[in-house]
């Protein structure tokens, strides 16, 4: 497309497989999943998943139900929300055959397993719970912030001046501006700031929107 990308990893994925282990040796209806991270945290595991493969897995957005089904799940849904419309698509799995997969039987409730990380938003929960859904959570990765120098940021802005900055999760765009100089707030009145979703731009300083 004519533009040049410049990568700044700000944080990375701590994978945790025991806690997927110990939650799936109890059995589930159904697992959701909010991020492909999860599906990555399961990799090294792969053995210990192979029973729960025909579990039906319900995820948030293309790219995590295309790891999943890429991992081997063998009946994935999708919801292109958030944390609130994935928990509205588990409350219709519970509440009937889920129209999508008519060969999957009806999920009984209170049979969901969370893979989740952290930290994390949590809209997810908040409506399971408004939904009277009962679940699980496993934490199977933790995002940790990568530490860089404090002139290691400006000093990129200033070999690059880039045009557009992307931020794909709300904890990357808080730990971004947590690095970014007050000079630099400045420099990016300019700069158009790109994010994933409403819940993305939430974390960018109002004094930048």
């Amino acid at each position: 497309m004519g533009h040049e990308a410049i990568v700044l990893p700000l944080m990375e994925a701590i994978h945790k497989p025991q806690a997927a282990i110990d939650a799936l040796d109890t059995p589930a209806g159904a697992i959701a999943v909010t991020s492909a991270e999860a599906i990555r945290a399961l990799t090294s595991i792969r053995e210990n998943v192979l029973p729960h493969l025909s579990t039906v897995m319900l995820c948030v957005g293309r790219a995590t139900a295309e790891a999943a089904l890429q991992f081997g799940f063998q009946s994935v849904g999708t919801c292109h929300g958030a944390g609130r419309g994935l928990a509205t698509l588990v409350a219709e799995m519970f509440s009937r055959d889920f129209p999508d997969f008519p060969n999957i039987p009806r999920v009984g409730p209170g049979s969901l397993i969370y893979l989740a990380g952290a930290p994390r938003s949590p809209h997810f929960e908040t409506a399971l719970q408004e939904f009277g859904i009962s679940y699980r959570v496993a934490e199977v990765y933790r995002m940790s912030s990568i530490s860089y120098a404090p002139e290691a940021i400006s000093t990129l802005f200033e070999m690059h001046h880039p045009d557009v900055v992307l931020f794909y999760s709300s904890e990357t765009a808080r730990q971004f501006f947590r690095l970014v100089t007050p000079q630099m707030q400045t420099d990016l009145e300019d700069v158009r700031l790109l994010c994933l979703s409403d819940q993305v731009a939430s974390a960018v300083p109002e004094g930048i929107r």
